[in-house]
């Protein structure tokens, strides 16, 4: 139960960030903003050919592949019930929804739409994606830190 709670969770969050980004496409013109918060987060829609802060910029399918790699590892984590915790299974489910976010605009699109602009401090503008893979890295770091020894962790029996 707790595992279809988290997926479809999961699912709503890829839906979440498909919309925003045709929203975002069909109605702020490429570099135009829109108020969201003001003097706080603007949408503005940017076309991010690479990963964070553009970094690989121009290697559309290499970041498809890894993507899906880091996508394939994280189901096959929660397929073979590795991870069981509620925090964990969380941050897997997050991290797929993420990945699938962003590996479908590459593949339909050739770039990643962005969208949020914070107006308060100079960083790069991310999307719903971006924010679903970083909340569930640091989920599933706070996971393995502090429970995965406790209530995953495969027991291995000595024989004496």
């Amino acid at each position: 139960m707790l595992y279809i709670l988290f997926l479809a969770l999961g699912a709503a969050g890829l839906a979440l960030d498909q919309w925003l980004k045709a929203y975002v496409t069909a109605n702020i013109p490429l570099g135009q903003a829109q108020s969201l918060l003001p003097g706080v987060v603007e949408l503005r829609t940017v076309h991010n050919y690479g990963a964070a802060w553009s970094s690989f910029s121009g290697s559309r399918w290499l970041l498809v592949a890894v993507t899906c790699i880091i996508v394939i590892f994280v189901t096959v984590l929660l397929v073979r019930r590795v991870v069981r915790h509620p925090l964990g299974v969380a941050a897997c489910c997050m991290v797929i929804s993420g990945g699938l976010g962003n590996i479908i605009d590459r593949v339909r699109l050739g770039y990643v739409v962005d969208m949020f602009n914070l107006l308060f401090m100079n960083y790069p503008v991310f999307n719903v994606a971006d924010i679903l893979v970083v909340c569930g890295a640091v989920l599933g770091c706070i996971y393995y830190l502090w429970f995965y020894e406790r209530y995953d962790k495969a027991v291995k029996h000595h024989d004496a």
